[in-house]
C-alpha cells in the first residue's frame, strides 16, 4: 500500500506491474492521475466525479462511479470472446466435415453423397440459425474464476485447431459412413438391394457387369431392370438422404457442444441458451419440410425417411457429443497446465 504518492510515482508503479507481465488497469479521477491512466493498459476514469483531463486520458469512463461495474464489464467481455470462439468453432468444424466428406468420397471411389444444391441448403439455411444463436450464450459458471488470458494467445491456438480437425473428421466419416452402410448393410424395410464393397467402390465399371451378377431390385418406385447401373445414380437418393440428414443432425448436436468451450454439456445443460434450442428446432423443421413435402424433395433430390432410418441417422450423429465431451476433458487439463506454467513464469520474474 502506497500513500501520498506523486503522479510520477503512480506512473512508475504502473510501469513496474507491466514489466512483471501483468495487465494493468488504473482508476482515477483527478488531473494528477492522468499520466498513470495513460500509461496503464486500461485507464478507467470516474464519470461523475472525474475531471475532463482524467476522462480524456482514459480508455473507459465509469458513468456511475461504481467499481462493481468494472467487474461486470470484464465478465461481459469474457462472455463475448467466448461466444465469438463458439461461433468460429461451430462453423469451422462443420465446414471441415463437409470438405472431408467430399474428399473421402473421392478417395474411396464411391458415388457422390451430396449434390451442390444440398450443400448450399445446409450452409445457407440450416447452419445459419444455430450459428447466430451461439452469440446469445450466457457466461460460463466459472467465467470469472478463470485467470486472465495471455495477451499473446491467438484465437486459433494449436489445441483449438486439433479439436476442429477431430470433430470435422468425424463429421466427414459419419456422412460417408452412413452412405456406405445403406448400400452394404442397412435393411430398413424399403426393399433396396444390398451389395458388396467391391461393387460400390467400382461402380464406374458397372456397364461391363452382367445382369446375372448385378440385378438390383426395384424400390421406392424406381425400376432398375433396364439399366442396373442407375442404382448408383438415381438409386442413391435414399443413401444421399441419409448422408444429408446425418450432416444436418450432427451439426445441430455440434451446436449444442459449442454452448461451452470446456465445460461438460451435462454440467451446463442444453437449457442454458433457449435461443439455441429454438434455432436447432427451426433448422430441423426446415429439414423435415424438404424431406416430406414432395415438391421440395424432388428439388433437393431426397426421399422421405421412415423411423428405422431416423434411428440410423441418430446412431451415426450422436457420437459427436461423446467425442467433444472427451476433448473437453483434455481441454480442461491443457488449460490448467498452461495456467500453472504461466504463473510459474511470473513467479520467476
Amino acid at each position: 500500500m502506497f500513500a501520498r504518492v506523486e503522479p510520477a510515482h503512480k506512473r512508475e508503479l504502473v510501469k513496474c506491474l507491466s514489466d512483471l507481465g501483468h495487465i494493468v488497469a488504473m482508476t482515477g479521477d483527478g488531473v494528477n492521475d492522468a499520466p498513470a491512466l495513460k500509461q496503464a493498459h486500461i485507464g478507467i476514469a470516474m464519470g461523475i466525479s472525474g475531471t475532463e483531463v482524467a476522462k480524456y486520458a482514459s480508455d473507459m469512463v465509469l458513468a456511475d462511479d461504481n467499481f462493481a461495474t468494472i467487474v461486470k464489464a470484464i465478465e461481459e467481455g469474457r462472455a463475448i470472446y467466448s461466444n465469438m470462439k463458439a461461433f468460429i468453432r461451430y462453423l469451422i468444424s462443420s465446414n471441415i466435415g463437409e470438405v472431408l466428406s467430399i474428399f473421402f468420397t473421392a478417395m474411396l471411389g464411391i458415388p457422390e453423397g451430396f449434390s451442390s444444391v444440398q450443400l448450399l441448403w445446409v450452409n445457407l439455411v440450416t447452419d445459419g440459425p444455430p450459428a447466430t444463436a451461439l452469440g446469445f450464450n450466457p457466461p460460463d459458471s466459472d467465467n470469472m474464476k478463470k485467470p486472465p488470458r495471455d495477451p499473446e494467445d491467438s484465437l486459433l491456438n494449436r489445441w483449438t485447431v486439433i479439436r476442429y480437425s477431430i470433430i470435422g473428421t468425424y463429421v466427414g466419416i459419419a456422412t460417408v459412413g452412413i452412405f456406405v452402410y445403406w448400400y452394404l448393410y442397412a435393411e430398413t424395410g424399403d426393399g433396396h438391394t444390398l451389395i458388396s464393397w467391391y461393387q460400390l467402390s467400382h461402380w464406374g465399371s458397372c456397364p461391363s457387369w452382367s445382369k446375372a451378377d448385378f440385378a438390383p431390385a426395384a424400390f421406392g418406385g424406381m425400376d432398375f431392370s433396364q439399366n442396373p447401373c442407375s442404382y448408383f445414380t438415381i438409386g442413391k437418393v435414399k443413401a444421399s438422404t441419409l448422408s444429408l440428414s446425418v450432416l444436418v443432425l450432427i451439426e445441430m448436436l455440434n451446436a449444442l457442444n459449442a454452448i461451452s468451450e470446456d465445460n461438460s454439456l451435462l454440467e451446463s445443460g442444453i437449457l442454458l441458451n433457449p435461443y439455441l434450442l429454438l434455432a436447432v428446432g427451426a433448422s430441423m423443421v426446415m429439414h423435415c419440410v424438404i424431406l416430406y413435402i414432395p415438391i421440395c424433395a424432388t428439388i433437393f433430390g431426397i426421399f422421405p425417411m421412415n423411423a428405422h432410418e431416423w434411428a440410423l441417422v441418430f446412431a451415426f450423429s450422436f457420437p459427436v457429443i461423446i467425442i467433444d465431451e472427451v476433448l473437453k476433458v483434455f481441454g480442461r487439463a491443457f488449460n490448467r497446465a498452461e495456467q500453472e506454467a504461466r504463473l510459474a513464469n511470473k513467479k520467476k520474474k
